[in-house]
C-alpha cells in the first residue's frame, strides 16, 4: 500500500468517479429506484418490486445498494433494458412494458439530490493550484452530470469528463481513463483514479494508472476496496493530506 500522504506523488491528472465518490450515491439513487418500482407496479398491476430490487441490487430495508447489483456502475440505457427484462419475466407484454416505462422512467434530479461528500470546490481548486488537472469518469449520462457539476460549483474546475452515453466502453474497462488521458495528453502512468466501487478499482488498474485510490463514502466495503493502492475516508482527504498543518 502507498502511504496516503504520498498518494498523488508524480500525478498530473486525477480522475474521479462521481456517485459515491463526489456525491452521496444512496441519497441520489435509493429514492429513484423506489419511485420506479411504485410507478411500474401502478402501470402494469404486476408484482415488480421484489424482482426489480433484486436486479438493481437494492435493499429496501437499509435503503442501500450493494456492489453486485445493476445500480452500481451500470449506464442508464442498460438499466432500462434490464428493467424491460424484469417486466417480461413478470408476465408483462412488450407493448405494456414500453407503455409503463414511458410513464415511469425518469432520471434522478441531478441538482436536488446531489449531496456533496466533501468541500468539492476546495478539493478541485486545491488540486489545480498544484498544477494538476481534474477529470470525471462516470456511469451517469452527460446531461445530468453537467447539471450536477454546475450545481456543485465545480463545472469550471473540471478539465474533461467522460460519461455513459459518450460511446466509450463502460467500467470496469480501462477505456474511460485512457480516453481522458488521450484528451488531455497525459500518460496513464501519471494519473490517479479515485472511486468507491470494484469497477472503479479495476478500471484504474487495467488502464495502468499510477495510483488507484478508494474512498469509503460509497457502496464499496473494505473488501471491495482491497484492490486500491490507498483507501481514504473521503475525497476531501486528498487535499488535506497534501496540506501541512499550521505551525503553532
Amino acid at each position: 500500500m502507498i502511504r496516503a500522504s504520498h498518494a498523488l506523488d508524480d500525478v498530473s491528472l486525477v480522475v474521479f468517479d462521481k456517485d459515491g465518490t463526489l456525491i452521496d450515491f444512496h441519497f441520489m439513487w435509493s429514492g429513484w429506484v423506489e419511485d420506479l418500482a411504485e410507478g411500474l407496479e401502478r402501470s402494469t398491476g404486476a408484482p415488480i418490486r421484489a424482482p426489480l430490487f433484486s436486479m438493481m441490487g437494492y435493499d429496501p430495508g437499509t435503503g442501500r445498494a450493494h456492489t453486485g447489483g445493476g445500480l452500481v456502475s451500470t449506464p442508464m440505457a442498460r438499466l432500462r433494458d434490464l428493467t424491460v427484462l424484469v417486466l417480461h419475466d413478470a408476465g408483462v407484454s412488450s407493448t405494456e412494458a414500453e407503455t409503463a416505462l414511458r410513464a415511469s422512467w425518469h432520471a434522478p434530479d441531478p441538482v436536488r439530490l446531489a449531496r456533496p461528500l466533501a468541500d468539492l470546490p476546495r478539493l478541485f481548486g486545491g488540486l489545480r493550484s498544484t498544477g494538476r488537472r481534474c477529470a470525471i469518469a462516470t456511469s451517469d449520462d452527460r446531461a445530468p452530470t453537467v447539471r450536477t457539476l454546475d450545481a456543485l460549483g465545480i463545472d469550471g474546475l473540471v478539465d474533461a469528463m467522460v460519461c455513459a452515453d459518450d460511446g466509450v466502453p463502460a467500467k470496469p474497462a480501462p477505456d474511460m481513463v485512457t480516453h481522458l488521458c488521450a484528451l488531455l495528453s497525459v500518460d496513464p502512468g501519471e494519473t490517479a483514479v479515485v472511486g468507491d466501487s470494484p469497477a472503479d478499482m479495476a478500471m484504474g488498474h487495467s488502464a495502468g494508472a499510477r495510483v488507484v485510490i478508494g474512498v469509503r463514502t460509497g457502496i464499496g466495503t473494505e473488501r471491495d476496496l482491497a484492490a486500491a493502492d490507498v483507501v481514504l475516508d473521503d475525497v476531501g482527504a486528498l487535499v488535506e493530506e497534501e496540506t501541512p498543518p499550521n505551525d503553532p
